[in-house]
C-alpha cells in the first residue's frame, strides 16, 4: 500500500499524458499534437512544481486493423522523431498479443500511477464512438481525456487505432466546443470542463485510491474530466503518407536496378531540403524519411 500521507518535502503527484496510435509511419502531426499538450501543460507544472510527461503510446496491432509494420521498424522510427523534443516513448502496448484495448492499457497505467493525473489524448471522431469501444465509457474511470476536434474525411481517416488521432486544419471558436460538446455520448457530458487545468488534480488531494471489489483495478477516486480543444491542427494521416510511399516505391521498383539508388537520392534530399511541394517534405522528420528507404517499408511488396 503506498504512502499517501503529505509532508512538506513530498513532491507532488506527477502529470503524464498519452497519444496513442499504430504511428505507421509517425509523422508531423502527431508530434505538433504532443507538443501541443505539452506546451500548455508545461507552464502549469512548473508553476505547482510538478514532473510532466507526454509520450507517444504505439500499439502492438489496432483491433481495427489485419496487419501493420513491424513493431521494431515504428519503434526505431518514433526514436529518430522524438528526438530533440521533449516528448517520450511508452511502449506498453508495442509488444503484447494483439489486439490490445485501450481500458486495459488506462488501467494498466492507472495501477502504476494510483496518484499522477492521468491524462489520454484523443481526437473527436474517436471520442464521440466511445460507447462503441470495448468498455469506452468506462476511460474516465481511470484517466481525464484531452480531445482535440477531427472531422469525418475520407482523405483524413487514420483509423489503425481505437485511440489514433487524425486531425483536420480548421477556425476554433466558442460554438466549436458546444457543438463538440453535444457530440459525445450522453454519459460523458457531464464531465467536460472548459480548461485543462480541471484535468490535473491529483487524486491524493481528492481522496485515498480504492480497490475495486474484485481486487485487481485500481480506479482514480474523482470521475475523470474532459477537455476539448479546438485549436487548429495540421490535417495529415499515415494513411496518406503511406499511400504516397507506395507510389513512391512502385515507381522505383519498375527502375533498372542501377538507376534504383540514384533515383531514391531525390526524395530523400526533398525532405532534407524541405521542398515546398512535396507533401513528404511536409509531413515527415527526414530521419524519419531517411529509415523509410533504407529498409523499404511502405512498398507494395512489403505486404504481399
Amino acid at each position: 500500500m503506498p504512502n499517501t500521507s503529505a509532508s512538506p518535502h513530498q513532491k507532488l503527484p506527477a502529470i503524464r499524458a498519452y497519444l496513442g496510435g499504430s504511428f505507421d509511419p509517425v509523422h508531423k502531426g502527431h508530434l505538433e499534437v504532443a507538443l501541443h499538450v505539452y506546451q500548455r501543460l508545461l507552464p502549469i507544472t512548473m508553476q505547482q512544481q510538478r514532473d510532466l510527461q507526454v509520450c507517444l503510446l504505439p500499439n502492438a496491432r489496432s483491433p481495427f486493423k489485419m496487419q501493420s509494420t513491424d513493431p521494431a521498424h515504428r519503434l526505431a522510427m518514433l526514436r529518430l522523431a522524438v528526438q530533440e523534443t521533449p516528448i517520450q516513448i511508452n511502449e506498453l502496448e508495442l509488444w503484447q498479443t494483439p489486439p490490445v484495448y485501450t481500458i486495459d492499457s488506462v488501467r494498466a497505467l492507472r495501477q502504476q500511477y494510483p496518484h499522477d493525473s492521468l491524462i489520454f489524448i484523443m481526437g473527436m471522431d474517436s471520442a464521440r464512438s466511445l460507447d462503441k469501444w470495448k468498455e469506452g465509457l468506462r476511460l474516465t474511470d481511470y484517466v481525464n481525456l484531452w480531445v482535440f476536434n477531427r472531422e469525418d474525411s475520407d482523405d483524413m481517416s487514420d483509423t489503425d487505432s481505437e485511440h489514433t488521432t487524425s486531425l483536420i486544419k480548421k477556425t476554433a471558436s466558442t460554438d466549436d466546443a458546444v457543438v463538440l460538446s453535444s457530440q459525445l455520448p450522453p454519459p460523458l457530458q457531464p464531465y467536460i470542463t472548459h480548461t485543462p487545468i480541471d484535468l490535473l488534480t491529483p487524486s491524493t488531494q481528492c481522496t485515498t485510491a480504492y480497490l475495486d471489489t474484485d481486487n485487481t483495478d485500481l480506479k482514480n477516486p474523482v470521475q475523470g474530466r474532459i477537455y476539448i480543444d479546438t485549436r487548429p491542427i495540421t490535417a495529415v494521416s499515415s494513411t496518406q503518407i503511406r499511400e504516397q510511399l507506395q507510389i513512391v516505391a512502385n515507381q522505383t521498383n519498375k527502375m533498372p536496378a542501377s538507376e534504383r539508388q540514384i533515383a531514391s537520392i531525390a526524395p530523400i534530399n526533398a525532405i532534407i531540403n524541405h521542398t515546398e511541394f512535396n507533401p513528404l517534405a511536409k509531413w515527415l522528420n527526414p530521419a524519419v524519411y531517411h529509415y523509410i528507404i533504407a529498409h523499404q517499408l511502405y512498398s507494395a511488396a512489403q505486404f504481399r
